[in-house]
């Protein structure tokens, strides 16, 4: 088992940056691959990045890329996401998972935090 707990999210404006974090515990962190996904209202959940094992390959959906930036901390089991540029659009609850594959799907993670409420106002 892994557990997950996001933290860092926020009201901020549009423009603005929020750092999360997803601190896992449990089975070995380093053996997942670690991904953000955001699910707004009424929307299924979106995958946003993930990260690999190693942490040396990273992926990017288009929405985010050249704006968001996904890493990992092995000492501190933790992972993050900085986000910067944020939009109005960028208003979702984020969710980090670990999957023990590498993969975009939702449905392929095993394990996933409680989220974290994100609002970017205009």
């Amino acid at each position: 088992q892994v557990q997950l707990a996001e933290s860092g999210g926020g009201l901020v404006q549009t423009g603005g940056s929020l750092r999360l974090s997803c601190a896992a515990s449990g089975r070995t962190f380093s053996g997942y691959t670690m991904a953000w996904f955001r699910q707004a209202p009424g929307n299924e959940r979106e995958f946003v990045a993930r990260i690999s094992t190693s942490g040396g390959s990273t992926y990017y959906a288009d929405s985010v890329k050249g704006r968001f930036t996904i890493s990992r901390d092995y000492a501190k089991n933790t992972a993050y996401l900085q986000m910067n540029s944020l939009k109005p659009e960028d208003t979702a609850v984020y969710y980090c998972g670990a999957a023990s594959r590498w993969t975009s799907r939702a449905d392929q993670y095993n394990y996933w935090g409680q989220g974290t409420q994100v609002t970017v106002s205009s």
